[in-house]
């Protein structure tokens, strides 16, 4: 294949760019530098999903949002976001971006119900509070319309329409690319000086280039700050429902142990990185209970104090850890930070003794895409995401032609008709039929029917997915990878021994399908079909001779040892779980027989006759709460787990305040 075909498929670095292709970048024709205002480059629209994400059904076409899954849009569809954008449908407005509502929010000076308020009341409650806040709002607009002096809103200067000069990201043009390809970065990752002609936007990306660095990164788990660093590095913040994570990356990248050239021998150098996750949210009911609090009054329940308590020891831990990190935190080049709601805002801005995060701060911007739990994971793909190129396909439209009669005074433009995805040939469309039918089959093992599907259809047992280019298909191409990936032992060895697949078969990411199993039952599975075909092939009924050292599987195994092995494993996890609960045991009567002690004459002589010397034999705590579980409904089960919980939380805290 051609290189200048073949150099979109690599993943480039935005701070480390090959200098042929540094060299070759020339800025879109139409990426409406000249348009953006300083407030659409600092904080570009979430609402814009990235262009190289597969859009599916999940999606909200009024505030051009994009889900996972279909939990996520029905949330959605209950936020003053949406409602509002319903609203200025109807009165003829544009929809706003997810950040031009936070920002028009924020301004009321009230709870906003979509995020922690109203996660925090029952659906009746939600509502009355939405249309608050909604109300609110329209009446601020409506008195900023008055002050106008009556000036007509036709009169007015438009503005440009959604989506032509606040795109979250720049497309660029290469020599490299083939024709109608270009390559796309995140105008958050720039500055409004950088991003107000195409010379500034050019020389900014070349003057971040950096060289690799040799630095490691924390330990698993650690805190700890690396101050000596004094690279460029920027910070990554999300909070929310309970949940915190943290992390400072630093922008070069670092040379991997393979030692190779290109940015996929690269990595990032993680400088410090920390997560904080407590329980503040009420169950099946949502939000906090602060907001729960100023809505309905203080509740007096067990549940709503360990609430009280965790969200107070949230806010210390992570301001405690903000302090720590403020040398680093204020040489960061960009703080991307996702806080939604007051009272999270009020977390990391204050205003409090020694605040370290200023919410006028320059450097501050959203995240330009949607963003899942706040977890370690998700922070890191954030920062992929923010700092990889995109590669992406784009076609020039044709400008409509608009026709206007003299008789008809109220005609309007013919709307631009939106762009239609490339349609795919028949041999692409096969394909992706076949790749969604094996791939259904491999998750629901189904060993006998994958081999009759390959056979019926006559598909090679090494078929490749299609598309080749999505992250699945990127990670697991045949499937033999994905029914190694799966830890499905009883596939891997059907495909070996009965189909015929190669183990040899390489991914993108140079792995071989032995390299994606993750338990040593899928890997015993390789190495008893590699014992089993090298045993077939000395003696002549050998159907494939495959390459195993090249597979990178280990010697083969007979079926009869890896039984064994199976077996004696099983064996050694009951023994230690029969020890554990002999242990668990011991410890509840001992906890039981110094009750009885303590309690005195007469109530450690109930215990003593219900017990061991009472003539029936003791329950276990198990037991115990089996039988007061008897009869009950699942949902009254679960609330009655809840309140055990919640009781032994609070004797907890009682015995943690007693002894200090």
């Amino acid at each position: 294949m051609d290189k200048k075909q073949d150099e979109p498929r690599r993943p480039l670095y935005l701070y480390d760019l090959p200098p042929e292709v540094l060299a070759s970048l020339s800025l879109k024709a139409d990426a409406g530098l000249s348009t953006q205002t300083e407030d659409a480059a600092d904080e570009p629209s979430p609402s814009a999903p990235s262009p190289d994400t597969t859009l599916g059904s999940q999606a909200c076409s009024l505030c051009g949002l994009s889900f996972v899954a279909v939990e996520e849009q029905k949330e959605h569809l209950k936020t003053d976001l949406h409602h509002y954008n319903l609203k200025q449908k109807l009165n003829g407005l544009r929809p706003v971006s997810e950040t031009e509502f936070e920002k028009l929010v924020n301004e009321l000076d009230v709870s906003i119900s979509g995020s922690d308020a109203s996660e925090s009341e029952d659906e009746e409650d939600e509502t009355s509070r939405k249309d608050t806040t909604l109300s609110a709002l329209l009446r601020k607009q409506a008195s900023l319309a008055d002050k106008r002096n009556g000036v007509d809103k036709d009169d007015e200067p438009k503005k440009k329409t959604r989506g032509a000069g606040n795109q979250p990201l720049l497309w660029f043009s290469s020599a490299k690319l083939p024709d109608n390809t270009y390559y796309g970065a995140y105008k958050a990752m720039f500055t409004a000086a950088e991003l107000g002609a195409e010379d500034a936007i050019l020389g900014a990306i070349k003057e971040r280039q950096l060289p690799s660095i040799s630095m490691p990164g924390p330990s698993k788990g650690s805190s700890a700050v690396s101050a000596a660093y004094k690279g460029r590095h920027i910070f990554l913040c999300m909070i929310g429902g309970g949940h915190f994570a943290a992390m400072v990356v630093a922008l070069a990248p670092k040379q991997s142990k393979h030692g190779g050239v290109g940015p996929l021998n690269r990595e990032a150098v993680v400088l410090a990185h920390k997560t904080f996750h407590r329980y503040t949210t009420r169950r099946k009911q949502g939000g906090s209970q602060s907001a729960n609090d100023s809505a309905k009054g203080a509740a007096h329940s067990a549940g709503a104090s360990i609430r009280r308590y965790n969200e107070q020891a949230l806010v210390e831990d992570v301001r405690e850890l903000l302090k720590d990190w403020k040398a680093l935190i204020d040489t960061s080049d960009l703080l991307f930070i996702r806080a939604t709601g007051s009272t999270n805002r009020r977390t990391l801005f204050g205003p409090y003794e020694d605040q370290v995060l200023r919410a006028n701060d320059p450097r501050i911007r959203s995240f330009p895409f949607s963003t899942r739990r706040a977890t370690q994971n998700e922070l890191m793909r954030s920062f992929i995401e923010l700092t990889r190129l995109k590669v992406k396909e784009i076609h020039p439209q044709a400008e409509p032609t608009t026709t206007t009669t003299t008789t008809d005074e109220t005609s309007k433009p013919t709307p631009k008709p939106k762009p239609s995805p490339p349609k795919l040939t028949e041999d692409q469309e096969t394909a992706l039929f076949h790749t969604t039918q094996l791939q259904s089959l491999i998750r629901r093992s189904k060993l006998p029917a994958l081999l009759s599907y390959l056979t019926t259809n006559a598909l090679p047992p090494d078929f490749r997915f299609y598309p080749p280019d999505t992250q699945q298909n990127h990670h697991a191409p045949t499937p033999l990878h994905l029914a190694a990936a799966q830890n499905c032992a009883a596939l891997v060895a059907g495909l070996l021994t009965r189909a015929g697949a190669d183990p040899a078969v390489r991914s993108a990411e140079d792995k071989t399908a032995f390299e994606l199993a993750g338990d040593r039952a899928t890997r015993d599975a390789f190495r008893v079909a590699r014992g089993e075909l090298e045993e077939a092939g000395r003696q002549q009924q050998q159907r494939w001779d495959w390459d195993w050292d090249a597979a990178r599987v280990p010697a083969g195994l007979g079926r009869a040892e890896a039984e064994r092995r199976a077996e004696r494993e099983r064996v050694e996890r009951e023994k230690g779980e029969g020890e554990r609960r002999r242990r668990e045991e011991e410890r509840l009567l001992a906890e039981e027989g110094s009750a009885g002690v303590d309690g005195g004459g007469g109530a450690g002589k109930g215990r003593k006759k219900s017990g061991v010397l009472g003539g029936g034999p003791r329950k276990t705590a198990e037991e115990r709460r089996v039988e007061e579980a008897r009869g009950l409904t699942a949902e009254q089960k679960m609330r009655l787990e809840r309140e055990r919980r919640a009781r032994a939380a609070e004797e907890r805290i009682a015995r943690l305040r007693g002894g200090g």
